[in-house]
C-alpha cells in the first residue's frame, strides 16, 4: 500500500456547537459537504480546533464515526491524538479502532516541558506501537517547548515509514528551512500555520493542514496546489488576499477567529465551550467585513 501522503490542503475540523452547546451535526454535514467538494486533500480528525479538550470520549468516539461516514472513503482522514502522557498513549494506540484513518497527527507532549531526549523518546514508543504512521506536531506556542530541528531529523531518521512527516507550526523559517534541506526524501514537512504556508511552500514544503481552510477551502487549496506546481506567481496574489484575515482568526485565540467567520458566512452557530470564548465584537466586525469583501470578489468573477 502506497505511503500516506501530506501533500496538498489537510483542513484541521473545526467542532460546530448549538446554543445548548451540544455537537450541531447538521451545521457538521453542511461544513464536510463544503470542504470535499472545494477540494481539500484530507481532513483531520480531533485536533486542538476542534476544541477536543471539551468533548466526552462518547463525543469524540461519536465525532469519529460521523466523519467516517459522511466522508465515505473520499478523502484521507487523519486522527488528532496527543497526550503528555506516553504510555497512557501508547495504551490508546494498540487498542483504538483506528479502522478508515490514513495516519496518526500527534503533537509535541504539552505542560511536562520534556527535555529534547525526552521528547524523542516520547515519539519512538508511538513509532514503535502505532499501527498507523504518525505525524509529527511541533506548537511550541501551544505546549511550551520546542521540537529543534536536530530531534526531528533524528526521528525522521530513525523511524523511516513510521514517522512521516510534521506539522511546523514554531513560527521558526531558519529551523524549518534545516528540516527542509537535511530531511529523508520520503520525509515530508507541511505548515502549521495558515499565514506561513506561502513562504514555507517557497522552500519545500508541500502542504498545510489549515485552519482558514474550513471557511476557504476552495480558494487556500488553489493556492497551495499552485505552489505545489511552482507557480508561486499566482500563488502569491491569494495568499495577499489572506494576510488581514489569517491575523484576525488568531487574535482572540482559534478556533474563535474561524468560527466567527463560518458563523458571518452563515454555516454555523458563533458557540465554543468553556474556557474559550467567542471573538471580541471589534474581532467580529472586522472579520464580518473582510468576509463580505472576498464574497463580493468571489460573486464579480
Amino acid at each position: 500500500m502506497a505511503q500516506f501522503s501530506l501533500k496538498g490542503m489537510g483542513v484541521a475540523l473545526i467542532t460546530p456547537f448549538r446554543r445548548d452547546k451540544s455537537i450541531d451535526y447538521e451545521a457538521f454535514d453542511r461544513l464536510l459537504d463544503s470542504l470535499i467538494s472545494g477540494g481539500a486533500d484530507f481532513l483531520v480528525v480531533l485536533g486542538t480546533t476542534a476544541e477536543t479538550p471539551t468533548l466526552t470520549a462518547g463525543e469524540k468516539r461519536e465525532v469519529m464515526r460521523f466523519v467516517k461516514e459522511k466522508n465515505a472513503g473520499r478523502l484521507p482522514l487523519i486522527l488528532g491524538l496527543g497526550s503528555n502522557d506516553t504510555m497512557g498513549l501508547v495504551r490508546d494506540l494498540k487498542s483504538r479502532n483506528l479502522d478508515g484513518f490514513s495516519a496518526i497527527l500527534s503533537v509535541v507532549p504539552y505542560y511536562n516541558k520534556p527535555s529534547q531526549e525526552g521528547i524523542y523518546c516520547h515519539y519512538a514508543a508511538l513509532a514503535q506501537a502505532s499501527p498507523l504512521p504518525l505525524v509529527l506536531y511541533n506548537v511550541p506556542g501551544r505546549v511550551g517547548v520546542n521540537m529543534s530541528a536536530e530531534t526531528t531529523l533524528r526521528l525522521a531518521a530513525d523511524f523511516p515509514g513510521k514517522i512521516i512527516g510534521i506539522k511546523e507550526a514554531s513560527g521558526n523559517l531558519s529551523q524549518m528551512d534545516e528540516i527542509i534541506k537535511r530531511k529523508p526524501a520520503d520525509f515530508q514537512v507541511i505548515s502549521g500555520d495558515d499565514g506561513m504556508t506561502f513562504p514555507l511552500m517557497t522552500l519545500g514544503a508541500v502542504g498545510v493542514i489549515s485552519v482558514i481552510g474550513n471557511a476557504y477551502p476552495r480558494e487556500f487549496s488553489r493556492m497551495v496546489h499552485l505552489c505545489l506546481e511552482g507557480n508561486f506567481k499566482d500563488a502569491l496574489p491569494i495568499h495577499h488576499s489572506f494576510t488581514e484575515l489569517f491575523r484576525l482568526l488568531f487574535v482572540d485565540g482559534n478556533p474563535a477567529g474561524v468560527k466567527c467567520a463560518l458563523h458571518n458566512m452563515g454555516m454555523i452557530a458563533n458557540e465554543l465551550r468553556l474556557p474559550l470564548v467567542p471573538t471580541r465584537v471589534s474581532t467580529n466586525e472586522k472579520i464580518h467585513e473582510i468576509v463580505r469583501r472576498l464574497s463580493e470578489a468571489a460573486s464579480s468573477r
